[in-house]
């Protein structure tokens, strides 16, 4: 599994910022988060995960890259997630990306549930 880059790629365009607390500490949100999305060995999707900083990168096809971040604070965890686009033309011309990009608040809002159900 090839790895991501910590660092934004230069003219990735923000399509969702979305955010969700869950009453857990960081690192059970981290290590939950990372359990959902760490890819098989053999997988071409690029990631990144690092525990110290909260911070979890998947890249996957031409033009997704999901961003997760854990901010802890009083009462447990607030989790950030931005999804981009990477592609140069700034367009996503496949019906799949844009009913992806589509769903994404609802996918979000489920995932959080279940990691509320999970760890709370």
């Amino acid at each position: 599994m090839p790895d991501a880059s910590r660092s934004r790629p230069d003219g990735a365009v923000v399509l969702h910022s979305l955010a969700g607390h869950v009453r857990a500490r960081p690192k059970a949100v981290f290590d939950a988060l990372d359990a959902r999305f760490r890819p098989d060995p053999d997988s071409q999707t690029l990631y990144f995960a690092d525990s110290t900083a909260f911070l979890i990168v998947e890249q996957a096809g031409r033009w997704y890259r999901g961003e997760y971040r854990i901010v802890p604070d009083q009462h447990g965890s607030h989790i950030e997630h931005t999804m981009l686009n990477l592609t140069p033309e700034k367009r996503l011309g496949r019906l799949t990306a844009r009913r992806i990009v589509t769903d994404a608040p609802a996918q979000f809002e489920r995932l959080v549930r279940q990691l509320r159900l999970e760890l709370e």
